[in-house]
């Protein structure tokens, strides 16, 4: 069995389910051991033709064969067949449900967790806690419940069963038997040790795995496939060493759990053969006490198959634990409320940010106001701030008290559901499902709209290209969007924020791999259809914001000018400068 304040309210829930598996078992215990006497009336009755039955001396006939003994028979396999099949519902049946409960709640955990979480957890282990983590949870709970119940009743009537036969020859039996409860305790330690390396070993491969198979193309381009097999092949000998190692301590466990059967079965044969030729015993005793021990040796071994379980179930444990605790960073404080409509204005006051595991400030002292309504560009050099700005307007980092508002209102007295549901965001990376394009641009919304989405598309300039594809809009795309181009990937996400209509549009370098035309086409759409609503586009063309309301200059964290294209240029030389050699540029590249 495993224990653990994650696992332990799973005994209660289904208490009563396993309370019936374990009756179940109990039955099924009791009336195997009912066979040990139906064995020794047989073979007393062939060697002398007389069965001791109920305190009396009766003949052994094919009446009383039949009646007596083949009769009981069949009732005792039927009722174990019942049993047997009714405790294994009921144990193997709730192992999978706490498994299907933990993994929920797992997920259910990660989805609130920040982005800094899984920017240091990589995917490939995540992925092996709801694996191979939770079978081993499952595997333990149910087989542990069996193997407890099955040691604690079996065992008990089968070694009282054997002490009423003869107290001596059960006593030589119990000190092996102590010997195998010893060895598998200290064994289950270094077991419990060995599978933690071996789970964090199939995590590494797990994670190599996932990287070499997301970034294939990279691999391709610069020609290391050798180089990942090399790298890959290295994993792959970790994982099965680690295993090896595992295996091996885990059989020289079950070879001493055999060597030890063995010889209890030998004292048994030696001394149970002594007291037969003593006239203490007959035959037929004799193959009863046993059949009683054979009975008792399935507990012993499960009771070190326990030990061993739950070291491995301990031990997957321990690190599914550290997910369900791991700290959600960026969630509503208690005074935080809902709000029924967001109009759309943000306004930063003197905010100065860093990340969390940062050694510098990512912002400082930022201030500016973005007023509802307004399409503002937010420009400056790579790693200047701007993706950071919008981050915190999405409320994916803590803020400050006091530094940043939204109609008027701190963030954080605003629900962050609320919040970003008056958002819609394009990031950098253009994530897309393995879903169809439509499914992909509905996103926001449970119910599809075929025309809705047509529409988004077409102000993405991207409904052309959907409408050449075989299936259309029902086209499935590849894993994270790879069957579609990046300018169409990337018209395909703006589509997706564009459909969802909210009062604050934002837009990270959304229009960084299409081409000047398309670019036009979408901003005007962008001009005609957010009349009214908050734009916010990040970009490193000028000219792909000259024309917005307003403006925003960053530079190494700080806000360096506020204003429209043509009052910077004329008050901002830094921004100027920017201006005249992209010009340059642009010259060199005609």
């Amino acid at each position: 069995m495993i224990f653990g304040k994650h696992i332990n309210r799973y005994y209660l829930k289904y208490g009563p389910r396993l309370l019936l598996g374990a009756v179940a078992l109990v039955l099924v215990d009791y009336v195997q051991l009912i066979m040990p006497e139906l064995y020794r009336m047989l073979v007393n009755g062939l060697n002398t033709g007389e069965v001791l039955y109920k305190g009396a001396t009766v003949p052994f006939t094919m009446d009383f064969l039949l009646d007596k003994l083949c009769l009981p028979i069949v009732y005792i396999i039927v009722v174990m067949i019942i049993g047997r099949f009714l405790w294994r519902v009921c144990f193997f049946g709730a192992a999978i449900k706490v498994e299907t409960d933990i993994r929920i709640r797992m997920f259910d955990h990660c989805k609130d967790l920040s982005r800094e979480y899984y920017q240091v957890n990589k995917v490939g282990n995540l992925m092996s806690l709801f694996t191979n983590d939770l079978d081993t949870i499952q595997e333990c709970f149910g087989d542990g419940m069996l193997m407890l119940f099955d040691a604690l009743f079996l065992g008990a009537l089968a070694f009282s069963k054997m002490l009423r036969m003869d107290l001596v020859l059960t006593s030589l039996t119990l000190i092996p038997l102590t010997m195998l409860l010893l060895l598998g305790v200290f064994m289950g330690k270094t077991m419990m040790k060995k599978w933690e390396v071996r789970q964090q070993a199939f995590s590494n491969l797990s994670d190599f795995a996932q990287e070499a198979f997301s970034g294939y193309a990279v691999v391709k381009a610069f020609v290391k496939e050798l180089v990942q097999l090399k790298d890959f092949r290295k994993l792959n000998i970790e994982n099965e060493d680690t295993n090896v190692s595992y295996v091996r301590t885990s059989t020289m466990l079950h070879v001493f759990i055999t060597l030890l059967v063995e010889t209890v079965i030998c004292v048994i044969l030696g001394y149970g053969g002594y007291l037969v030729y003593r006239g203490r015993f007959d035959a037929g005793q004799l193959v009863e006490y046993i059949a009683y021990f054979t009975s008792v040796v399935w507990p012993v071994m499960a009771v070190a198959m326990l030990i061993e379980k739950s070291a491995r179930g301990k031990a997957s444990m321990n690190r599914i634990t550290e997910l369900l605790e791991a700290k959600i960073d960026v969630q509503d404080r208690a005074e935080a409320r809902d709000v029924d409509a967001i109009r759309g204005k943000i306004e930063f006051r003197d905010l100065t940010f860093r990340y969390p595991d940062g050694e510098f400030d990512a912002l400082e002292h930022v201030s500016f106001t973005i007023e509802a309504g307004e399409s503002v560009g937010i420009v400056g050099k790579t790693g200047s701030g701007k993706t950071t700005i919008v981050d915190l307007i999405l409320r994916t980092y803590n803020v400050p008290d006091g530094t940043l508002f939204v109609d008027d209102r701190d963030v954080n007295d605003i629900s962050i559901r609320s919040l970003r549901e008056g958002c819609a965001y394009v990031p950098q990376d253009n994530f897309l499902f393995s879903d169809t394009i439509a499914n992909n641009i509905n996103f926001a919304y449970d119910e599809l709209d075929q025309t809705a989405v047509e529409n988004a598309a077409k102000l993405a300039d991207v409904h052309g290209n959907v409408s050449e594809f075989k299936d259309r809009y029902k086209t499935i795309l590849g894993e994270r969007g790879v069957t579609v181009s990046g300018g169409q990937k990337q018209r395909i996400s703006i589509a997706r924020a564009l459909m969802k209509n909210a009062p604050i549009l934002i837009l990270d370098d959304s229009v960084s791999a299409v081409d000047t035309d398309t670019e036009k086409v979408i901003l005007e759409n962008l001009r005609n259809t957010r009349q009214g609503k908050t734009t916010i586009l990040i970009a490193h063309r000028i000219s792909t914001i000259e024309s917005l309301d307003k403006i925003v200059f960053v530079e190494d964290g700080r806000v360096i000018a506020v204003g429209s294209h043509e009052s910077l240029l004329s008050t901002c030389p830094a921004y100027a400068r920017m201006v005249e050699l992209q010009r340059l540029e642009d010259e060199a590249k005609e």
